[in-house]
Parts: C-alpha cells; sequence; structure tokens
C-alpha cells in the first residue's frame, strides 16, 4: 500500500511531498516531527480513515476533513491552481523535486491545499493583528497555532503580551539584583549597608514572588477558561446526545404512527368498499323484487365476466339459482368448464353481448341449455341488473329451439346418410 504526505506551514509554503511504500506508523510519525510541530493534518476522505485518527490523536493534532471525498477533479484543479499560482513565487517552493511527482502525493498535497485555503483568511487575520501588538514573528506563529487549538485570537495576543510583561519585568529585577550585588561587594565596611542591601534584596524578591503570583494568576485563569469551554463542550455534547437520543425515539413513534395509520386506512378502503359493494346489492336485489310479474318483464342477472371467479362472484352478489336467466357482459375467457358451471346453477337461458367460443357454445348446445344473443332481445340494463321482455325472450328461446332441432335433425340425416355410404362401400368391397 502506498501513502503519500504532503506537508506545508502555516504560511502555505510547500514544505515536502513524498509518497512512501509499506511505511509503519512509528516512521510516519518520525518523518512529520523532523519539520517540527504538528496542528493540522488533512485527508481528501471523508470520513477519515482510522489510520488518521491514531496520528492525529499521539500529534494532538486536529483533523479537518473534507464534507464528503474530494474527486479526481477537483484534486487536479486545486493543485495545479496552486503550483501555477506559486511557480511565479518560487519563495513558496523549497526545492523543485518536492512537488507532487505521482498520484498518491497530488491527493496528499490537495488536501493540504484545501485545508490551507480554508485557515487562509483567519490566519491572514491573527498575523495582522499580532503584528499591530508588536510581537515578533515566532510569537505570531504561535498566536496562529493557539488559534488552530481553539482560542480566540484577541486572547491568544493578550496571553503573549502579559507574558512578555512578565518576561521583561524579572529581566530587570534580575538587573537589579547583579547591580545590588556588586555593591555589597564594595561596601562590606558598614552593618547599616548591609541591612540596606538585605532590604534591597528582599524587596526584589517580594516583586519577583509578585511577578510570579500574576504569571500563576494568569496561569490559572487560563487553565478556568479551558475547564470552563471543556465544561461547556460536555455540556453540549451531552445535550445534543440526548436531542439525537429524543429525536431518535420521536422518529420511530412517528414512523409507527404513520404505518398504523396506514394500515387503518387500508382497512378503512375495505371496509367502505365492501359497504359500497353491500349497499349496491341490496339496491339491486329490491329493485329485481319490485319488479312486478304483471309488467312483462324478466330479471336478468349479471355476469361480469365468463370466468370460474367472475361467475362465483356473481353467485355471491346475486344469489344465482334454478331457471335464472343470467347475462354475459364479457364472454372473453371462458370455455367449456366455465359453461358447465352455469349448466349446473340449473340457468334458464344465457345471453352474451358478444361471441363465446366454440368450445362453450357446443356444452351449453348439449346440454341444452339456449344460448341468446342480447341485441335481439331489446334488452335494458338498469343499475346493477338488467330486464327483459317476455314476449321478446319467448320468441327467441323458440327460434334457439327451432335452431337446434334442425340442427339435430341435420346431424342425425348426415348419420344415416354416413351409415349407407358405408354399407354401400363395404358391398363393393365384397362384390
Amino acid at each position: 500500500m502506498t501513502a503519500g504526505i504532503a506537508i506545508m506551514d502555516l504560511q502555505g509554503k510547500i514544505i515536502s511531498v513524498k509518497s512512501f511504500k509499506e511505511i509503519s506508523r512509528a516512521e510516519i510519525i518520525n518523518y512529520i516531527i523532523s519539520y517540527g510541530k504538528t496542528v493540522l493534518i488533512s485527508t481528501d476522505v471523508y470520513p477519515p480513515p482510522k489510520m488518521v485518527k491514531k496520528l492525529a490523536s499521539i500529534l494532538n493534532a486536529k483533523i479537518h476533513p473534507p464534507d464528503k471525498d474530494m474527486s479526481v477533479g477537483s484534486k487536479i484543479d486545486l493543485v495545479e491552481s496552486y503550483i501555477g499560482e506559486k511557480l511565479l513565487d518560487r519563495s513558496k517552493v523549497i526545492i523543485t523535486d518536492e512537488l507532487p511527482q505521482n498520484a498518491h502525493e497530488r491527493d496528499a498535497l490537495a488536501a493540504a491545499i484545501r485545508t490551507f485555503k480554508k485557515y487562509q483568511p483567519k490566519l491572514m487575520h491573527a498575523e495582522h493583528r499580532s503584528q499591530n501588538a508588536g510581537l515578533p514573528p515566532e510569537q505570531i506563529e504561535e498566536i496562529k497555532i493557539m488559534f488552530i487549538e481553539g482560542k480566540a485570537i484577541s486572547s491568544a495576543i493578550q496571553s503573549v503580551v502579559e507574558m512578555n510583561h512578565i518576561l521583561e519585568e524579572n529581566n530587570e529585577i534580575s538587573d537589579e539584583s547583579s547591580d545590588t550585588n556588586s555593591r555589597e561587594e564594595s561596601s562590606t565596611n558598614s552593618s547599616s549597608d548591609m541591612v540596606s542591601k538585605f532590604k534591597q534584596k528582599v524587596k526584589i524578591q517580594e516583586r519577583q514572588i509578585r511577578n510570579l503570583k500574576t504569571k500563576n494568576n494568569i496561569l490559572n485563569r487560563e487553565v478556568k477558561d479551558y475547564k470552563r469551554d471543556l465544561a461547556n463542550l460536555n455540556h453540549k455534547i451531552d445535550k445534543l446526545h440526548r436531542q439525537y437520543t429524543n429525536d431518535i425515539l420521536y422518529r420511530k413513534e412517528i414512523a409507527s404512527k404513520i404505518n398504523l395509520i396506514k394500515k387503518l386506512q387500508v382497512k378503512y378502503d375495505q371496509e367502505k368498499s365492501l359497504r359500497m359493494e353491500l349497499e349496491e346489492n341490496l339496491k339491486s336485489m329490491r329493485d329485481i323484487q319490485t319488479i312486478n310479474p304483471s309488467e312483462n318483464v324478466i330479471p336478468v342477472k349479471i355476469i361480469e365476466t365468463f370466468t370460474r371467479e367472475g361467475i362465483l362472484k356473481a353467485c355471491e352478489y346475486w344469489k344465482i339459482k334454478k331457471d335464472d336467466l343470467v347475462l354475459l357482459k364479457n364472454s372473453e375467457g371462458g370455455g367449456s368448464q366455465t359453461a358447465s358451471q352455469l349448466i349446473n346453477m340449473g340457468v334458464k337461458a344465457v345471453l352474451t353481448m358478444d361471441k363465446v367460443s366454440h368450445y362453450a357454445e357446443e356444452e351449453f348446445e348439449r346440454n341444452m341449455v339456449p344460448l341468446l344473443k342480447a341485441d335481439q332481445l331489446d334488452l335494458k340494463i338498469i343499475d346493477q341488473f338488467a330486464i327483459v321482455s317476455t314476449e321478446n325472450l319467448q320468441s327467441e328461446l323458440g327460434k334457439w329451439n327451432v335452431k337446434i332441432e334442425n340442427k339435430i335433425h341435420k346431424e342425425n340425416t348426415q348419420e344415416i346418410l354416413n351409415v349407407i355410404y358405408e354399407y354401400r362401400a363395404k358391398r363393393r368391397r365384397l362384390a
């Protein structure tokens, strides 16, 4: 496995770009710390790999990952743009050999450049304010590090300035102490001089003690600030954890209730559909019952599809019984078996709105169940059922009977002729 490492300083200079094969963690750490203190570690993938997290922990550095994996195109554009700018200013590159030589080095440098550009505005602001405060370059870099580690720029500058004042006072005290010691050597003849010297030394030491106490107070304040910040962060973490937990529980509860509502809605729709179907069935049954035989019409029960399921559904809806008239609205899919279902029910006749199959027609004729065309009967559909004139029905039944009788007669005649033809053929063969 090949690892790419790019090192930049807080000024944006490219210090080193290298790639290694089969390198251990200890070797990586030694290589990195050889260039100084590490404050930021970048990656080109999200989330950061475990190896990077361990390095950050060991080096006491912050990790700055991207929001999502950096694409190859974005890394190429970022490196080429940055190097293109810096090649005009050779001070940004230590040696030419440390420009990226392969994809691993390019990816590492792209991650470092992305992080530097993210922090660059704040780092420049910290540098400007530190210069205005009269701080030397090495302390300006220290201010930048303190900012990256989480301290406000103003607080960082104040801490460094106060520390400088303490150091200056200590230097002055040390100088005064040296002068006092010199005077002691040259004036040892008088005891009063000795007393004054000791008093002066005590004053100097008291000033040193006061300065050290001041320094200690400053450090204690910083410790308190860090502890307060840590407590606030822990409080925020606990609060976010509670919010996250509550949010998960709330989402689960909402999902459960939505699921329950959907089930109830489905059940309600089913019950509603069944109720409407039953109401229509009841209305149709009442309408059929209200038909007065004296009106010279006969009710016809409708079968939507000429299939086993369609017939069973119609039977459940209409309670089809012997001597009922039924209407096939759609004969598609029906055969001899579906015809047998109706025949076994003992229906009086079957009306069709289209042409039934040859097998179904033969089955009806063989069992002497009339198969009539609905358009020849002046059929009238009322809601969920139909009516037909008794006179028209009897007329069509008569025509169907004549048709069947003629067909039977023709078939019988043909059968007799076939027997005669076979007899004659047999006699000719014997002759």
